[in-house]
């Protein structure tokens, strides 16, 4: 359960908000800065390997490169060479945008079983506490769940809380893809729950696939549990301010650049989630079709047409959702901008009866599911508006349009 599911303390916000000022003091003092700094990790360790390394007697491409670029030079090698550099380098390959997906949830496959091998140590170790050995034991069988048989992880960081991405159904030949973009207290531990299922990343992706498949039947679709940024930890600074926003929104436009194939793509941003999308809004590519936000405390903006995308925005809130008591507004850098579902912000403002409280957005049977995976397989006149006269359809043509 994540400090975000459950009702929080909003004069906390409140104090938060207060406490603009100071906070941007701390930021120009380094405070920032020196949190965020930690070693070399795995990941980078082995991009480091890849940058030293080559095939064929050829130097490697950058692993930044541009995702089409990287997409030529793994189309260039043999099926022999593709599999070496898995072995060799399977955290630098399995997240790397441009490599080929399938060639990605292989390399994952063998960085999982590394990262769990160091867990299985961790175990054992007499310098750890009790407490650090059962967090070993924790992150060993959620490596374990992730290496099962036919889950297909497209991003894998066991770095800190770790990051990782999930994919449902067929990217490649996918007519539809949809990406579900969680919010705080999301990492690799909490990326699925037995309890509130719903609640987590793959089980929100897990329903939306299975309810864009019963809405259209004939549409081949993807779903993508995207908890491959960091997001905050708990009610504070973190998800107060868009810093995390900003570092997630750049993975989240390096992500849906890195697709393969031009099928349209819609993101479903969760809490502060809609934060990550609505600051990656305006440098996101064409393709990109829809952006509903449930639950959301801000997109950064005031209006929707300040998102600078040409994709439609939808936002959806229930009744019952805490999330309404926190201030919209944004002060000194706190705090995420207007309300998404008021009238003034412009967005297409979606039914989610049904729904209970915070989480409660991706459970069958609701509106806000059945709104979701209409709007995932281009079903636009399908959807259930908030109000009965229909606005949201408003300028909407067809039942596909791209």
């Amino acid at each position: 359960m994540t400090s975000f599911d459950t009702t929080p303390q909003l004069n906390v916000w409140r104090a938060l908000l207060a406490l603009a000022v100071v906070f941007v003091m701390l930021a120009t003092t380094g405070w920032t800065a020196l949190r965020n700094q930690r070693g070399d990790t795995p990941l980078q360790a082995s991009l480091s390997a890849w940058e030293d390394g080559g095939i064929g007697g050829y130097r490697l491409p950058d692993p930044q490169s541009q995702p089409a670029k990287l997409a030529r030079f793994f189309s260039s090698l043999t099926e022999r060479d593709r599999a070496s550099l898995v072995r060799k380098y399977p955290l630098a390959v399995g997240n790397m945008n441009g490599a080929p997906v399938e060639l990605r949830y292989r390399a994952n496959r063998i960085a999982l079983g590394q990262a769990r091998e160091v867990e299985r140590e961790r175990i054992h170790d007499n310098r750890l506490t009790p407490s650090g050995k059962h967090e070993a034991s924790r992150r060993m069988h959620r490596f374990e769940d992730l290496m099962e048989k036919d889950r297909r992880i497209l991003a894998f960081d066991p770095e800190g809380s770790g990051r990782v991405a999930e994919v449902f159904g067929d990217l490649r030949e996918a007519d539809r893809v949809s990406v579900v973009v969680p919010g705080v207290d999301t990492d690799l531990l909490t990326f699925q729950r037995t309890r509130r299922k719903y609640s987590a990343p793959v089980g929100m992706a897990e329903s939306l696939y299975a309810a864009e498949r019963a809405a259209r039947p004939s549409t081949r679709t993807a779903v993508i549990a995207w908890a491959d940024y960091t997001a905050p930890s708990g009610l504070g600074i973190d998800s107060a301010t868009a810093m995390r926003a900003e570092e997630g929104a750049v993975r989240l436009n390096s992500l849906v650049r890195a697709l393969p194939g031009g099928s349209p793509v819609s993101l479903f941003c969760h809490s502060y989630g809609s934060v990550v999308c609505g600051v990656a809004a305006h440098s996101l590519p064409g393709r990109v079709s829809d952006i509903a936000v449930a639950g959301s405390p801000g997109m950064r903006v005031e209006k929707a047409a300040q998102l600078q995308t040409t994709a439609r925005v939808w936002a959806m809130r229930d009744a019952d959702d805490w999330i309404q008591d926190v201030p919209y507004l944004e002060v000194g850098g706190l705090g995420h901008g207007a309300d998404p579902v008021s009238s003034g912000f412009g967005a297409r403002v979606l039914s989610a009866q049904g729904a209970k409280g915070h989480a409660g957005y991706f459970e069958p049977g609701t509106a806000s599911l059945m709104n979701f995976a209409e709007i995932g397989v281009g079903a636009y006149r399908s959807v259930h508006c908030a109000h009965e006269d229909g606005v949201c359809r408003t300028g909407l043509s067809g039942t596909a349009a791209a």
